[in-house]
């Protein structure tokens, strides 16, 4: 019973995350799961199948706070779900430890560019509200969706920073929009788990530990992605994807930095973070003062 408290607090706490940042449900899920003993491929089936259920209610929550472009929910969703089912039937042959490290690289290259740009330029509004094209977004939605099946998550890290990235979407509907068509991507690679593995190594009863965690959590984190500035959010994001794959680089055997080492990059990271964070909040009140003094000054004087 302890263990499926624990559990539940932890889909609780990764949907909490992931339905506010547009990520890391199935990377905390999965990483916990793996610390338990479980092997890969259930770990991940596990996760997909309870974020059936998370997905849903996100992307319902998200729909009902107006965070949802459908237009991109279809056109990323869909190849997204191709993609993961054929990660989840290939994950019992295939070996991700190189294609991990290269992928943390390109992550962390979106991460710097996310982070800097909102916390430096605000939300870019030369490209917002420009269409996102589907020779992008089905490319994108392929490879995210086979690496969200094949890595236990991956769907949040990948879709997230590049929607972003884009400029043309602001963040609450760039993590609205992959929170719901990761519905998509859960159900397809729970298909292809379950034709590949059965019920092998599958316990049902975490998932519903899990899936109930995240029911909870799932319109709280739609609600709260409302609240939060785009600029602060964004700078909020591109920290999460940073410090997330310099960790993978620094346990990867490229690197194998020591524990000393390891704990002074992540000072040094949180620090940055922590910083990057008051920027954006300051300028973001400077910006919400300047409009609110033109504001004033565009009001007729009554006479």
């Amino acid at each position: 019973m302890r263990t499926l408290i624990l559990l539940a607090l932890a889909g609780l706490g990764a949907q909490l995350v992931d339905g506010s940042l547009g990520m890391a449900y199935g990377v905390t899920s999965t990483t916990l799961l793996l610390a338990m003993g479980t092997n890969p491929a259930a770990a991940s089936a596990t996760v997909h199948l309870a974020e059936i259920g998370t997905t849903l209610m996100s992307g319902a929550s998200h729909w009902r706070f107006g965070n949802v472009d459908w237009k991109v929910v279809a056109k990323i969703g869909v190849p997204g779900a191709i993609g993961s089912f054929l990660g989840a039937t290939a994950l019992s042959a295939l070996s991700t430890e190189v294609a991990e490290p290269v992928m943390s690289l390109i992550l962390l290259g979106l991460g710097l560019y996310v982070m800097s740009r909102f916390t430096f330029r605000g939300l870019p509004k030369d490209q917002l509200g420009k269409p996102l094209r589907k020779r992008f977004l089905a490319p994108l939605g392929l490879v995210a969706g086979f690496l969200d099946a094949t890595g236990g998550g991956g769907w949040g890290p990948v879709g997230t920073p590049a929607l972003l990235a884009s400029g043309r979407m602001e963040p609450r509907k760039v993590i609205g929009s992959i929170d719901t068509s990761e519905f998509l991507v859960a159900l397809a690679a729970s298909l292809g788990f379950l034709f590949s593995l059965g019920s092998q190594g599958l316990d049902w009863t975490w998932v519903l530990a899990f899936l109930l965690g995240g029911l909870v959590a799932a319109p709280i984190a739609a609600w709260l992605v409302r609240l939060v500035p785009p600029r602060v959010l964004g700078s909020a994001v591109g920290g999460v994807i940073i410090v997330t794959n310099v960790r993978t680089l620094l346990k990867s055997d490229w690197i194998g930095a020591s524990g000393s080492l390891s704990t002074v990059v992540y000072v040094v990271l949180y620090a940055v973070w922590a910083a990057a964070l008051a920027y954006s909040i300051r300028a973001y009140r400077q910006e919400r003062a300047a409009e609110s003094e033109h504001a004033e000054e565009r009001q007729p004087v009554s006479a």
